[in-house]
């Protein structure tokens, strides 16, 4: 089965988001496995030079522009209007494939809704369907458990960040197709998101970043979750915490991660001084390795830990810093 592939991309500042980057890298391997076809990137945003350029060097047939001030700030019924123009200069059969963030995870349903199409989120592995179509694998219940749903004809997915490898991208030239848009129609018009503003500074998106390092209340002063943050900042990690230090005010509510903050799936995850309440748990369990810092050495987070140490952190956080500035360049 031949499969042409809609990579609608998410970007920051201009540039095309890793989670996107993995998406489309996914799309080129489920293209070659379903026995061909072709990958189409989808740009919908105001001032998208820059990312424009990335997306040609990805590896694709074609990319398709829709760089317009109706799009400057996010809107899901203008973008949605836009990937629907898209998806017609393609043929089927057609999957549609978007980052899980928190554009995608808006957009998605919109889109499939438009499309008639089967709808997945949180998606972690795609195969070739045996009857046709595509096969599924898709977190749910806040990542708890795996659902594997066959889907047919038009299919619309975003995929969970950090769950697919970014292969080397083969070379190539691809055509740069504008999508006229017009005057955007009313059903098309909506709340949009003019700005964002951060309160991370510099740091990583928790929901994407490959390495995560949190604190919890064991670290017991605010003042000490400097520690994560030098540690996190050797590493390039985003840094997170537990929600009871966003209780005690130590830092802001994005920075929790667990069932009530952000649901991460990093390669790495660094827990300091978290004890493992079964919320945070919830929040880490797509982790591909977990590594625990507590000096109880009955603490929860152990037996989830692929690796644990059983010590004070605000002692082994600033040796392991310095193991890790010394070695950095090996």
């Amino acid at each position: 089965m031949t499969l042409n592939v809609l990579v609608i991309t998410d970007q920051r500042e201009g540039h095309l988001k890793p989670s996107s980057l993995e998406a489309i890298s996914e799309a080129r391997s489920v293209v070659e496995r379903s026995g061909g076809g072709s990958v189409t990137i989808g740009l919908i945003g105001s001032g998208l030079a820059e990312a424009q350029k990335e997306a040609k060097s990805q590896g694709v047939q074609r990319v398709l522009l829709a760089d317009h001030e109706s799009f400057k700030g996010f809107s899901a019924a203008a973008y949605a209007f836009a990937a629907e123009r898209m998806a017609a200069k393609l043929s089927a059969p057609l999957a549609i494939f978007l980052p899980d963030t928190a554009m995608g995870r808006e957009l998605a349903p919109r889109l499939g809704a438009k499309l008639g199409a089967g709808t997945a989120t949180a998606v972690v592995e795609i195969q070739p369907g045996a009857s046709g179509g595509l096969q599924i694998k898709r977190k749910v219940f806040g990542g708890k458990a795996t659902e594997t749903v066959n889907l047919l004809g038009t299919v619309v997915l975003s995929l969970r960040p950090n769950s697919f490898a970014i292969h080397p991208a083969p070379a190539g030239d691809p055509p740069v197709e504008p999508v006229e848009v017009g005057e955007l129609p009313a059903s098309a018009k909506g709340l949009a998101v003019e700005r964002v503003i951060s309160t991370r500074g510099d740091t990583p998106e928790l929901t994407e970043a490959p390495i995560v390092v949190s604190g919890g209340r064991g670290l017991k002063t605010a003042e000490n979750f400097v520690l994560v943050e030098n540690l996190a900042k050797e590493l390039g990690a985003a840094v997170g915490s537990s929600r009871a230090v966003v209780d005690a005010g130590w830092r802001p509510a994005s920075y929790q991660v667990g069932q009530t903050g952000k649901i991460i799936a990093p390669q790495l995850y660094i827990a300091c001084g978290i004890s493992g309440a079964i919320q945070h748990l919830v929040g880490i369990t797509n982790s591909r390795c977990i590594v625990a810092i507590n000096k109880d050495p009955a603490a929860p987070i152990f037996k989830v830990a692929d690796y644990g140490v059983a010590g004070d952190a605000l002692t082994i956080l600033p040796a392991l810093t310095s193991l890790v500035a010394r070695n950095k360049g090996a």
